[in-house]
């Protein structure tokens, strides 16, 4: 830093009020009246600590040392220590199943039945009917059976759970043949080879990484086989000189040596979503109607859910799974149960589901929507952020996210978010620290807010953010 600016540093530093006169602030007092003091006084030193620190490394302009400035720090500092480790984060990366911020955001009618469901008693294992104890996820499993057209269904914590469960009844101290090119390993270290050794089933690889053949299946199939296992590679793709085989050549495989064929769905749309991505994964019922016996997919990703791992097919294999003492162990509450149950309720509907479910109605926005969506948060971030800042719209691509749909990119409409003064990286890191985290991505050194994921709602809490944080320069 040159000579000419260390010069006024001192004079900077003058600016800065003393604790003592900033607890007389009025508006320090009205904060005072609702704090504790100690809370308050300690909010009033952190801001002044950053303001110093800030300060020092210079590039500070005047109105930064003025009272209006230097309180809207303080409430940045007294909302950080009212914060919970668990919190509401507004969502701008475009990442619709965004894995590190809870996944699939749920759908209002499903939050309004849990709420009415689990406030007080519910009838969770007890048939109202006969006055007798009943099926704790019975309501949920006729639902199930309903959307996919399976024979029967259950219920487990999650999809890495249903594998295990499902593996460890039908194939315990046995072969199981899958594809080398599905040996998976996904988010949080969950190995497909790994959670088979966990079952006791045995693993049997066939084919090559980038190839599989039928014949390879037939050419393992002993008197040791109990399953036959086809996994969705979930986030990643195998391309150029591939082969693998289908659901229904499986099928026919295990017709053939009596042995039932098992798809680890990851996923698990139980929409068609062609109309939208011309490479989504088949159904949940398409899998079914190809012959697959058994299907295991995950509850809060393309399902739109909560966390939870869905196992359907046909029911002598899965009444089996029931009877397993695993299965208790891995066993839903019935906040879950109630959150799945609305969900799956809008399903009764295939144009209220795409309406309703946010991970549906966001993976079908038009371009034009968007379009509009992102003037909308524009107008609305223009009338909140100083002089001197630059939003504009530009062209830009969303992601499916959460494993799901790898490799495939929306096109969608982005918001660009300059300010004088503050880098993209300061932005991000304020916005992230923010009472109401909003997290967006950047890109050539822009903030980039992208509407897809983004609610109306969340439009004026956006534009609040980012005008409070942008006084902090």
């Amino acid at each position: 830093m040159g000579n000419s600016k260390r010069k006024g540093f001192p004079i900077l530093f003058r600016k800065i009020p003393k604790v003592d006169k900033i607890m007389e602030w009025e508006s320090v007092k009205e904060v005072t009246a609702s704090h504790p003091r100690q809370v308050v006084l300690a909010a009033v030193r952190q801001a002044l600590d950053s303001l110093r620190a800030e300060t020092a490394r210079g590039g500070m302009a005047d109105a930064c040392y003025e009272e209006h400035a230097i309180f809207q720090r303080i409430l940045y500092e007294l909302n950080r220590t009212k914060r919970t480790a668990l919190r509401r984060v507004i969502n701008g990366t475009g990442v619709i199943i965004h894995t590190n911020l809870g996944r699939s955001p749920l759908p209002i009618a499903a939050l309004e039945e849990m709420r009415n469901t689990v406030s007080g008693y519910c009838n969770l294992e007890y048939d109202l009917d006969k006055g007798v104890r009943g099926s704790r996820s019975g309501a949920v499993e006729d639902l199930l059976r309903q959307v996919t057209g399976a024979e029967a269904a259950v219920v487990v914590n999650n999809n890495a759970a249903a594998v295990l469960l499902a593996l460890a009844t039908l194939a315990q101290g046995r072969e199981v043949i899958v594809s080398r090119g599905e040996l998976v390993e996904i988010g949080g270290s969950f190995r497909i080879p790994d959670v088979m050794s966990q079952s006791g089933a045995v693993l049997r690889e066939v084919g090559t990484t980038n190839r599989t053949h039928p014949k390879d299946y037939r050419a393992a199939v002993c008197g040791e086989t109990a399953l036959l296992l086809k996994v969705h590679t979930s986030n990643f793709t195998v391309v150029g000189f591939t082969s693998e085989v289908a659901v229904g050549e499986l099928a026919e495989i295990g017709r053939e040596s009596a042995l039932p064929v098992m798809v680890d769905a990851g996923c698990g749309n139980l929409v068609a979503l062609t109309d939208v991505v011309k490479s989504a994964a088949p159904s949940v019922r398409d899998y079914l109607d190809a012959g697959a016996d058994v299907v295991t997919f995950s509850g809060d990703k393309l399902l739109g859910g909560p966390q939870a791992g869905i196992i359907v097919g046909r029911k002598a294999q899965v009444d089996r799974m029931k009877t397993n003492p695993l299965y208790r162990a891995l066993r839903v509450d019935k906040m879950t149960l109630a959150v799945l149950h609305g969900t799956l309720r809008l399903y009764a509907d295939e144009r209220q589901a795409r309406r309703t479910i946010p991970v549906l109605r966001m993976l079908t926005l038009g371009l034009d929507e968007l379009e509009t969506l992102a003037r909308t948060l524009a107008r609305h971030l223009r009338r909140s952020l100083p002089a001197g800042a630059t939003v504009r719209t530009v062209r830009g691509v969303s992601q499916v996210g959460g494993g799901s749909l790898p490799h495939v990119e929306l096109p969608t409409m982005l918001v660009a978010i300059t300010i004088q003064g503050v880098s993209a990286q300061q932005l991000d890191q304020r916005l992230r620290n923010f009472a109401t985290p909003v997290v967006g991505r950047i890109s050539q050194g822009e903030f980039l807010l992208d509407p897809r994921t983004l609610s109306r709602e969340e439009f004026p809490e956006v534009a609040s953010a980012l005008g409070a944080v942008s006084v902090l320069t």
